[in-house]
């Protein structure tokens, strides 16, 4: 059978498995693997082989995805996360408070999801359009703007994480990449919320997740409750001054091993639980470990997801998919970014999950990458798997409700709004992004 036509039922399965039966994405991931592992026999026992890809995948990001969660845990609960956006405003100044929100999205939902980045900005927003009494949709948007872009773009983010490690792009690259790429993309959201804010005027609703009280408690908080902001960015900049001095300075032992992912982040995390248990109130041991169970809890069910998601890849790429379509690739290696582009935003359109639309696009054209067709540094397609997980967000879509209902706008302010600015964000990166492969192929 074609290895297109297999792959494609391969997609359908996962895809269809998610919005028809209403089946978790790990399942339909699994079951998908099944189906193509069927249909493209001779290469082994067909459970072995689903087993071989999602225990390399494991391997390869399981404690990764873990330490993060922790690490993002500890920022949200010692006030570490606070602590960086009111650093930030005064910095910037009052009247920069949507760029700053912009900016503390844009850091944090790199270390935590983007969903819990929501939860705890746009309390902060609802404040700040309390105390001003305008430009709330301009708040929103720019938290969006920096949360979602950084999300799928820069490690350790669970997303861009994966799609680094299956096209071998070491870490400091991607974050580098990311960061670039992100930057731009978040800047052309931030101006698309400069322009929707005039357009439309968003009033300030009640909202699910923060009560008038917790919002009172927030715009009173005693900041000498907060760390220092040294100690606040300390876990985060700790991972990335090692991962990048670990991979250029490779002769030096020591530095090689703390640069190491796993052993970085674990640093990383174990400043972080350091740091939140030394700011705890009245918390006890067993609470403590609780939190933190719950942040490993998250994470457990990315890994799975992903490891499926590798599962999927694993036996995808045993079809020959790679050598037919470098066959069929045209002069220009370029197109296969908006060709990886389109794959992950129409997945992502169909069924709502940017982690799934990345895990589905990187299972089909990894293996081009892999046979070494590319012609360019396989970062480029790996920020535009990244920036096609930003097309379309709709009803389907979690975070979409998640924004809508803590913000207090309704579905039609949503999607003109929000939808909007991610499509065009992600349109942005890609065309960022195949401008660098153009430019600084760097293969």
């Amino acid at each position: 059978m074609n290895p297109i036509l297999i792959v494609l039922i391969g997609v359908c399965v996962v895809v269809g498995g998610i919005l028809a039966l209403r089946l978790h994405p790990f399942l339909s991931l699994i079951a998908g693997a099944i189906v193509v592992a069927l249909l493209s026999p001779g290469h082994g026992l067909v459970g072995q082989r689903i087993a071989d890809g999602f225990g390399t995948t494991a391997t390869s990001i399981g404690i990764l995805i873990a330490m993060a969660a922790i690490l993002g845990k500890t920022l949200m609960e010692s006030g570490a996360a606070e602590r960086i956006v009111l650093s930030l405003r005064r910095a910037l100044g009052e009247g920069q408070i949507a760029a700053t929100y912009a900016i503390s999205g844009f850091v944090l939902a790199a270390l935590v999801l983007s969903d819990t980045a929501f939860y705890l900005l746009i309390p902060l927003a609802r404040v700040s359009a309390a105390r001003t009494g305008r430009n709330y949709l301009l708040y929103v948007l720019a938290i969006v703007a920096g949360s979602v872009m950084s999300h799928s773009l820069v490690p350790p983010a669970a997303g861009p994480a994966m799609v680094a490690d299956a096209l071998h792009v070491k870490f400091s690259t991607m974050i580098l990449g990311g960061c670039i790429v992100g930057s731009i993309a978040t800047t052309f959201g931030f101006a698309y919320a400069i322009w929707a804010n005039r357009r439309w005027q968003v009033p300030l609703r009640s909202a699910v997740g923060v009560s008038a009280t917790e919002l009172e408690r927030i715009a009173n908080r005693d900041e000498s409750t907060l760390p220092p902001l040294w100690l606040a960015l300390l876990p985060i900049a700790l991972p990335v001054l090692l991962i990048g001095l670990g991979d250029t300075i490779q002769k030096n032992a020591v530095i090689k091993t703390l640069g190491e992912k796993n052993l970085a982040l674990t640093l990383a995390a174990a400043v972080g639980l350091l740091m939140m248990w030394r700011r705890r109130e009245g918390i006890t041991r067993a609470q403590f470990s609780a939190s933190i169970g719950q942040a490993l809890a998250s994470a457990g069910v990315m890994v799975l997801i992903i490891s499926a998601g590798g599962a999927f890849g694993h036996v995808v790429a045993q079809t020959g998919i790679s050598d037919l379509m470098r066959s069929k690739l045209p002069a220009s290696k370029l197109a296969i970014l908006p060709i990886a582009f389109l794959i992950t935003s129409s997945v992502r359109t169909a069924q709502g999950s940017a982690i799934v639309s990345m895990v589905t696009a990187i299972s089909v054209v990894g293996p081009v990458a892999a046979a070494g067709a590319l012609g360019f540094h396989p970062v480029y397609l790996a920020l535009a798997i990244g920036c096609g997980s930003k097309p379309i967000p709709w009803m389907n879509d979690a975070g979409f409700w998640i924004i809508g209902q803590m913000s207090g706008m309704t579905e039609g302010e949503t999607l003109k709004s929000v939808s909007v600015m991610m499509t065009i964000m992600g349109v942005v990166g890609l065309g960022a992004t195949v401008l660098g492969a153009w430019w600084l192929p760097g293969n």
